[in-house]
Formats: C-alpha cells, structure tokens, sequence
C-alpha cells in the first residue's frame, strides 16, 4: 500500500464511524476513543495480499418482529463485499442458516450474485463442522452482523487487557444463566433463534490454520467483538444490559461500524481500491441499494432490527441517512 491508498482507506474507516443510532460504541469514541483502530486498513490488506477462498457468514434472524425474519443488517453488506471481492478476481461463498436462509437468497438474486454459491447449514448433525470444513479451501472467513455467544468466567479470564478490578463487575452483571448465550441488544436471550455458526470461527485453525478471521458488528454482539476487553463493550454499550451483550467470540480483525452493512461496504471499498477496482464501486448507487432492501423485504419479509417492521430500511434510518457512508465513500473516489 502506498500513502495515498492508506490515508483513502483511513478516510473509508472515518465515514463508517459515526452512530446515527445510538448503540454506543461509536458515539463514545470522543471519550474513550476508537475502537479496533486500523483494523479495516489491516484487513483489507490481507484479503488484497492472500486472499483466495472467502466465505462470508451472516443473517440476524429477529424473533419478535411483526413477522420474524432476517433483519436488512449485514444480508446487504455481505453480498455486495461477496460480489465486489469476485469482481476482484477472488473466489467467495456465504454460509448462512435456515431462519435466515430466505432473505440471505433474496438478497443474493437482487444482487445477481449465483445462488450456488450459499451455503444454508443444518446444526443437527454432529459432524455438520467436519463436513462443511472438508468441502471447503479457506483463506478468510467472516462475519457480518452474525450474532454470537456471551462471555464466561473462563472467557473473561483468558481474554487480554481486562483490568483487574472488572471481574467483580462481571461477576455482578453476567449471573451463569447467561453464560455463554446470544443476546440481543436489549439482553434477551435468542439461542434458539441463532444456529451456532460461530463455532465456525472456533474450529477454524484445526482445518485451515493459515486463514484469517474478520468480523464486522455495530452493536457488541457480533463475531469478532471478542476482540475488545468485554469491560471496554460494557461501559459503551448504551443498554440496561451492557454486560450481557458482548460476544465472546474474537477475529483477527474487527470492523466496527455504525451499521454492519457499513463496515462491510468499506472493506469491499477497500480491497477494490488496493485491487484497482474502483470503478466497480459505482455500479450500486442509491436507487441501485434501494432496490436491494425494497426486494428482499417484498421478497422475503426482511424486517428493520430496530423498529422490527417489514420496511427497507436500516437499524431505523432514514435511508437518505443510511446511504450517507457509501456515498461519501464515492465521492472521495470521485475526486
């Protein structure tokens, strides 16, 4: 990379940082400052060096919505940097799970990406890791707005960069019936909603152990939060139950962003730009990601994870807002 691409990508990792929805992790950066710094940069980096095989993981199925079904977080995001990484000449798939498997399909066709390459996997079957892994030539993997377990006692000890006064703080927050478990942001427990792709992310090195993980998450929840001291997620998380909320599960790298389809956006930005691919940003412009949502929601019954209705719309943003990011992402390249 040369200085100009760096301070292109920093300018990328700038846009998707801001929290227009008020989770938390963003707006408290002007007073705990920034989280998982550089780590776009870093990942792009790789996937622009090594990349190969990427499968990419999402879908947040959400219960209680008006009709439960995948939310319009990370579906979006994890196509476009899908399409855009085989644009650049690198082989990619998606692994999703039966919940939401409909609007992870839906989102592949708006996208003309082939719908051979989804992978819908079926948790029953005690061997369903082996038998992904052995079909499987992997060089990343990961996350977009994947929901995935909580912290434990062992989790917490072996994580890095706890200070010491935290435990008890943990202690006082996370009781053992939450141990270990998916939650939402508003620290209900949604296990049975959510088949354990995470152990992808677990198993990962015994199969190929050269890849790379990333994770991409707005709210604290997300594969690859594990990364973060979860007494770090737990004073910026703008919820009554911050301490339940931080996933357990760490990536290599971890995109954090006002909304997971950012973060994924700026990655696929990213490796385009460093792949001299650029130009095939601008094929998807506003009317192009409206036409997205409004499919996979009349298609599928996508729903809002915020307001849990069946609307195009993301995390409750208007979507002039919502395309803010990716705009800008365009316009710097237009310069």
């Amino acid at each position: 990379m040369d200085s100009t691409q760096i301070d292109t990508i920093r300018e990328f990792d700038r846009l998707i940082r801001r929290d227009p929805g008020k989770r938390g992790l963003i707006s408290s950066e002007s007073e705990f400052g920034p989280l998982c710094r550089d780590h776009l940069l870093n990942s792009a980096n790789h996937l622009f060096q090594n990349a190969s095989q990427v499968v990419i993981s999402t879908g947040f199925y959400v219960p209680s919505a008006v009709i439960p079904s995948a939310e319009t977080d990370g579906p979006p995001g994890a196509i476009l940097l899908a399409s855009l990484l085989e644009e650049c000449g690198i082989n990619t798939s998606v692994v999703t799970d039966e919940l939401c498997a409909p609007v992870v399909a839906a989102t592949m066709e708006a996208f003309s990406y082939p719908a051979s390459k989804m992978n819908v996997l079926s948790t029953e079957n005690e061997e369903w890791i082996e038998s992904f892994f052995h079909q499987q030539t992997i060089s990343h993997l990961i996350s977009v707005e994947r929901v995935g377990p909580s912290h434990t006692i062992d989790s917490f000890t072996q994580q890095p960069g706890q200070a010491e006064t935290a435990y008890a703080d943990f202690q006082s927050k996370v009781t053992p019936a939450h141990f270990d478990r998916c939650h939402n942001m508003r620290g209900e427990i949604i296990d049975q909603y959510t088949a354990p792709l995470h152990l992808l992310f677990e198993r990962l090195s015994e199969f190929f152990p050269e890849a790379k993980t990333i994770g991409v998450g707005d709210g604290g929840n997300e594969i690859g939060m594990g990364i973060i001291p979860w007494e770090e997620l737990d004073r910026r998380i703008a919820s009554d139950s911050s301490g339940l909320i931080p996933c357990r599960i760490a990536t290599d790298w971890n995109i954090v962003a006002g909304t997971s389809n950012w973060g994924a956006s700026a990655l696929a930005a990213a490796v385009a730009l460093l792949k001299g691919q650029s130009d095939a940003l601008f094929q998807w412009q506003r009317a192009e990601q409206q036409q997205v949502l409004e499919s996979i929601v009349n298609e599928a019954n996508a729903v809002d994870g915020v307001t849990k209705q069946r609307e195009p719309t993301v995390d409750g943003l208007p979507f002039l807002t919502y395309m803010q990011p990716w705009e800008g992402i365009l316009k710097f390249l237009a310069r």
